[in-house]
């Protein structure tokens, strides 16, 4: 059985759907204001991941992630680039959608945006007016009021009263409680503004998610996912949103993937360690680093650095070279195989990925002994599950090897024959001048193979 651990219980659960055979699972997506960094890259892998094991489970998947393209930081900048947020929005939505492509994610099924959602938006905050949950405040904004939320703070494990003493709360004199956020912003000068019965305005950020899950997910759906960041809070006040306007449960299972490090240092703009999608795919295939997100447990804090890649670099290049010269034509799991069967257990509990890859590296290992083709085509088959190993096994192992006028496999042709003749020296020799040249040799009872460094 599928367990999923709930950040609202703090516990591993069974997994069971509210509709038999169907997934209805929500995640927050970017704020499109700039290039997505190595966080981003992260909750679009761990989320495409648990996708796609939904439906290799044979479960009818509905995944809707968002996109928010109005808020303030999207304001600022498109008033300093002198341009419509529409202009901006969109450059960075392509943007976004490249760098998912290159890592292998696929589309969620829905990805509403939050300007098209203004009205679900507006009728929300109605409801909670009218339900005593929300006020209008002097300056025109609208205002969710904390407590009337009898659950608030289920999700984060916050007390209000902690909260009020121990956190950084906005000071703003038309609250009635400093724990109040803002569910309508007034119009203010050079923004973008829309219709409401509480004059022009555009909304605060937390509702834009209440209102897009419930309208293509309902007001009561199986999975709420996102950055371990995104807890509180802003999916505490998604709950105090949802749950007082359609008075039920908002979500059954709340999953939250770790934080990003680098170099075991919080990543940060600050701090100088701060790093696009795309920046780091100028240096890595995305391949790898779409295995280096999944080699790690996605509850557990992800530590990025250049010998990480490495080690992931690798790591994967292990795996292809046991794939090369093994004709696989059918790609079918055979569930049954023990192999295939562990690696479900794995990611049944808890999408366990590093015990998952530790299959197929001991699949890997079958294959380099004795070429097993129905090894190979299991460890292709299971790869694929995750997304990886669905290229060509030596275009991926060889890369592109330069402009530096070797004949690699005359030269290890040469090399063969100069052992054959007991001459060492000669056999060292070119193995030397191809490490130098970036490529390894692997003598294997099948024969040499090579790979780029």
């Amino acid at each position: 059985m599928l367990k999923i651990y709930n950040t609202l219980t703090r516990q591993k659960e069974i997994f069971s759907p509210i509709q038999a055979n169907k997934v209805r699972m929500y995640v927050c997506g970017m704020t499109v204001y700039d290039y997505c960094h190595l966080g981003h890259a992260r909750v679009m892998v761990v989320f495409d991941l648990v996708s796609r094991w939904f439906r290799a489970s044979d479960y009818e998947v509905t995944y809707v992630r968002n996109i928010t393209d109005v808020d303030d930081k999207i304001i600022q900048r498109a008033n300093e680039n002198k341009e419509t947020i529409g202009a901006l929005t969109q450059r960075f939505i392509d943007a976004m959608d490249e760098d998912a492509n290159k890592l292998g994610v696929i589309r969620p099924d829905i990805e509403p945006r939050a300007t098209t959602h203004i009205g679900a938006m507006i009728e929300m905050i109605g409801k909670l007016i009218e339900k005593g949950h929300a006020y209008l405040a002097e300056n025109g904004d609208v205002f969710y009021s904390v407590r009337s939320f009898n659950g608030y703070g289920k999700l984060s494990g916050k007390s209000l009263d902690d909260l009020r003493a121990g956190e950084r709360v906005d000071v703003d004199t038309y609250k009635k409680d400093p724990m109040d956020f803002v569910l309508w912003k007034s119009v203010k000068p050079n923004e973008p503004n829309w219709d409401s019965p509480w004059g022009p305005g555009r909304p605060g950020w937390h509702i834009e998610c209440s209102a897009m899950s419930g309208q293509h997910l309902g007001a009561h759906f199986d999975i709420h996912g996102g950055g371990q960041d995104l807890q509180f809070p802003h999916h505490e006040n998604e709950i105090a949103q949802s749950e007082a306007t359609h008075s039920c449960q908002m979500a059954n299972y709340w999953m939250h993937n770790g934080f990003v490090r680098v170099d075991d240092e919080k990543m940060s703009k600050s701090l100088g360690n701060f790093f696009t999608i795309r920046t780091v795919l100028e240096q890595y295939d995305a391949e790898i680093v779409r295995f280096f997100i999944l080699r790690a447990h996605y509850r557990s804090p992800l530590n990025y650095s250049n010998q990480h890649l490495d080690d992931a670099k690798a790591a994967l290049t292990r795996l292809y070279t046991a794939l090369r010269g093994i004709e696989i034509t059918e790609q079918k799991v055979d569930w049954s195989h023990p192999q295939a069967l562990r690696f479900k257990e794995a990611l049944d509990d808890d999408f366990n990925t590093p015990e998952a890859m530790a299959v197929l590296f001991d699949l890997a290992n079958e294959v380099n002994k004795d070429k097993s083709a129905s090894a190979a085509r299991l460890l292709k088959s299971l790869g694929a599950v995750l997304g990886l190993l669905e290229r060509d096994a030596d275009a991926f192992v060889q890369g592109e090897i330069g402009d530096d006028g070797l004949d690699i496999e005359a030269l290890i042709k040469a090399r063969i024959q100069a052992k054959q003749a007991k001459n060492f020296a000669e056999a060292d020799r070119i193995r030397a001048e191809l490490t130098n040249a970036g490529i390894v040799l692997e003598d294997t009872p099948q024969g040499t193979t090579w790979r780029k460094a």
